[in-house]
């Protein structure tokens, strides 16, 4: 389409924390369904409440919150320790709380499509489980918000979990954990992503061809294009930049950053001028080659754990290549030691983020047992202006009743989902209660990638193997809240 503008762009056109280990304490617990405290205490305890939150100085936001902070408290576990979290509802409103990442029951695991129980409004669940794997996990709300701006992960329900493996080296001078996150959302008339940071970047033919006719027979009938979601303010660890504590350094340290991104609907990158990041984990698990990188990019949910070595002194500005969330706030300050003076943002060269760059070189990944087909597509505006999202031509109910599964597994079997992208968003495709590995990205083969969620480009292909070792059903979807919440999703079934 040749009046094409950025996504970004078009919202940023129509108006459309501080750097520290979130340590936690165990707290007392109560019992579920109720709020009579039982025998047992548990390890943690999570109230889920509408909170003040002060970004910066005198800007104060109300959201719904975890304990009543942004983000929500670091929750360490052990990997292979049972664990036990107690979840508290003081809002009006059943909620669910999704272990991301975990390899879980369907029972814990926070999600309604597959049939987990809520958290009752002004009520509790007592959550019991084995955390598992280990790396830099999430929790998060996993309601569906619709056109409400105020609920789902457009809230402040989002926080990160580490799960310490049996056997840590720790070789780091300083750990420092990051959430990304925006805050005042608005609705927009949208354009597209910027995808020129994705790598590799062949387009499928007949994807593109579908893709953009469809476009163009609705903007012919006078179909305004489908809402999209801007924001007017953002954070790193839930405090804008130039407001928070910086991330204080001495050169030498080698300082290990775990990296979520906690948006609804944002893709985030970061740079930090004259450093490189090692990247050593993607969504929490090693990754087979650990190479340094000028920039991050992270889809929403998507987690990175990476080394930098402090050997550039100064007063830096860690944050995000665009000019403009950086200065409405997406950026943190790394001061050294004895250094003063205002804090320095340099741009880095231009790079692309490719996922293969941090695979097995020259492998290949393991022949599947069966292969699942599944195409993507946009319907322009079709429900209420908000674009209709389908996989297959079908688009997940918008209700919260369980769902037939459209895919069946064994437990034992490797499947293999081809994924074809017939839009041209970039999708944040994420896997319930398992990890997958990359084999196919645009069409170059891949292995040793473990995630549970991968970016797909618009009119790409990619796919991803899993094993299917956790029974039970398992939900599928993009993660891009607008897109989940109409259509974008699916689910697994064991038979």
């Amino acid at each position: 389409m040749t009046d094409r503008v950025s996504r970004r762009q078009f919202l940023q056109t129509t108006g459309g924390a501080s750097a520290a280990l979130f340590l936690s304490a165990p707290n007392s617990s109560l019992r579920s369904c109720s709020v009579v405290a039982p025998a047992e205490t548990a390890d943690y305890t999570l109230h889920i409440k509408a909170a003040p939150i002060e970004i910066a100085p005198k800007r104060i936001l109300s959201t719904v919150t975890y304990n009543g902070q942004f983000p929500g408290p670091l929750l360490r576990f052990k990997e292979g320790s049972p664990t036990i979290v107690d979840v508290f509802n003081d809002t009006d409103t059943p909620e669910q709380l999704h272990w991301h990442g975990q390899r879980v029951s369907t029972d814990v695991d926070g999600a309604a499509e597959e049939g987990t129980p809520p958290v009752p409004a002004h009520g509790m669940r007592r959550l019991s489980f084995t955390p598992n794997p280990s790396g830099l996990r999430l929790y998060h709300t996993h309601n569906r918000a619709g056109a409400d701006l105020a609920a789902g992960q457009y809230s402040g329900q989002v926080g990160p979990v580490f799960i310490d493996p049996k056997d840590e080296p720790g070789r780091f001078d300083q750990e420092v954990f990051l959430v990304l996150k925006e805050f005042e959302p608005t609705l927009s008339r949208g354009g597209d992503m910027p995808q020129n940071f994705l790598a590799p970047s062949t387009r499928v033919k007949d994807l593109e061809e579908a893709g953009e006719s469809a476009m163009k027979a609705s903007l012919a009938k006078d179909t305004p294009r489908g809402y999209e979601v801007g924001y007017a303010s953002f954070t790193i660890n839930g405090r804008m930049l130039g407001h928070g504590e910086p991330i204080r350094v001495k050169q030498g340290q080698r300082v290990l950053f775990h990296i979520l991104n906690g948006s609804a609907t944002e893709i985030r990158s970061l740079a930090l001028p004259g450093h490189l990041f090692q990247v050593l984990a993607l969504d929490g698990n090693p990754v087979p080659n650990p190479v340094r990188v000028p920039v991050l990019w992270l889809g929403t949910a998507e987690r990175i754990s990476a080394m930098v070595e402090m050997n550039r002194p100064g007063i830096w500005i860690l944050g995000d290549l665009a000019d403009d969330d950086r200065r409405h706030g997406m950026g943190i300050v790394v001061e050294y030691s004895g250094r003063t003076g205002k804090p320095v943002w340099l741009a880095p060269s231009a790079f692309k983020w490719n996922y293969a760059r941090f695979a097995k070189p020259a492998a290949s990944a393991a022949s599947p047992d069966e292969t699942f087909e599944m195409t993507f597509a946009k319907d322009n505006a079709a429900v209420e202006g908000f674009n209709r999202w389908s996989i297959n031509g079908v688009a997940f109910p918008v209700t919260y009743e369980v769902a037939p599964g459209a895919f069946h597994l064994k437990e034992g079997k490797r499947y293999r989902l081809r994924m074809r992208n017939a839009s041209d968003d970039i999708h944040p495709i994420h896997l319930h209660r398992h990890s997958f590995e990359i084999t196919r990205l645009a069409g170059k083969p891949t292995a040793g990638i473990l995630k549970d969620l991968v970016m797909l480009g618009g009119y790409q292909e990619a796919e991803v193997d899993f094993v299917a070792d956790n029974p039970g059903r398992t939900l599928f979807h993009c993660h891009q809240q607008l897109h989940m919440d109409f259509g974008f999703m699916t689910l697994f079934d064991y038979r």
